[in-house]
């Protein structure tokens, strides 16, 4: 790799410690060490650290029902942070900023399906993370701005659904590591019964964490400035997927209850990774059943 002086925002997060342990020699910061949303803080930092590459994972992020409830925080603090990052990014002659964006920024319905990158402004994202969706996506609109208007090589990646072992298992936990997560409360209160929400239908691309981390690498290393979709080909339903995860943490004669009384989210939003595979012919990611299952081990 030929740069040598990166910052890495997020980095405490799930994709950052995947990209840590490919890419150990960047700087890896966190919120409690750089706050985003102070643009003073921004403007001390890149000026004193100089850096090459920017890679932005960092966002503010949750689940449905608190997407749902703070709407503002949600939009404000996502814009901010991406403006304030961006934009000294620039001042400061980064030569590469990386902006890791998720394809809840893709319109809730459209007519075919998995979606490709042209299709990103084709509707509004999904009402159940309006507020996040659209800032993320006006993070692709602002890379997008920059590139036209500075002749920057900045770029995006959209990601699907991410899990990992390094996931958080709080309130805040993405699906996968919430589903493990009740797994083995499951067991450890000897019941049989797996509660989840919504109707069990939507469907789903999930990826491990490692995988995004290792295409990051891969756009650094081949100099590849293009922006695109980041996904498995795997397009399965809530069911499909907590059916795989009880298999994969060895257990049997499970009940599924789902409560539909709940939120089901989007539909569907499987993205097309033509692209990426035109960019880069030997990725491949971990099937879900491996993923779980590495999760599963880390915290039961």
């Amino acid at each position: 790799m030929r740069y040598k002086n990166i910052l890495v925002t997020g980095g405490s997060g799930m994709v950052g410690k995947s990209l840590k342990n490919i890419m150990p020699n960047a700087d890896y910061y966190s919120s409690s060490h750089l706050n985003l949303l102070n643009e003073k803080d921004v403007e001390l930092h890149m000026t004193r650290k100089k850096y090459d590459v920017v890679i932005h994972l960092a966002a503010k992020v949750g689940g449905i029902i608190d997407n749902i409830n703070k709407p503002v925080d949600y939009f404000e603090e996502n814009l901010i942070m991406n403006t304030n990052i961006i934009r000294w990014s620039h001042l400061t002659g980064v030569k590469r900023f990386i902006g890791i964006l998720s394809t809840c920024i893709y319109p809730d319905k459209v007519d075919t399906y998995p979606m490709t990158e042209e299709m990103l402004h084709q509707g509004p994202p999904t009402p159940t993370n309006f507020s996040y969706g659209y800032a993320k996506r006006c993070l692709a609109v602002q890379i997008d701005a920059y590139n036209k208007q500075y002749g920057t090589n900045y770029q995006y990646l959209i990601p699907c659904n991410l899990y990992g072992e390094n996931d958080k298992f709080g309130e805040n936990s993405h699906f996968i590591a919430a589903l493990v997560k009740k797994i083995v409360k499951m067991q450890e209160d000897g019941t049989n019964t797996l509660e989840l929400f919504g109707t069990g239908k939507p469907l789903r691309q999930f990826m491990h964490s490692d995988d995004l981390a290792w295409v990051i690498k891969e756009c650094l290393d081949k100099n590849i400035y293009e922006s695109f979709n980041v996904a498995t080909e795997e397009n399965l339903s809530i069911r499909e997927m907590a059916e795989i995860a009880i298999s994969s943490c060895g257990l049997k004669n499970v009940k599924i209850n789902f409560d539909s009384t709940k939120p089901d989210g989007q539909y569907r939003k499987d993205v097309s990774i033509d692209k990426l595979k035109g960019l880069l012919p030997k990725f491949k990611t971990l099937p879900l059943s491996e993923g779980i299952k590495k999760v599963y081990d880390k915290i039961s």
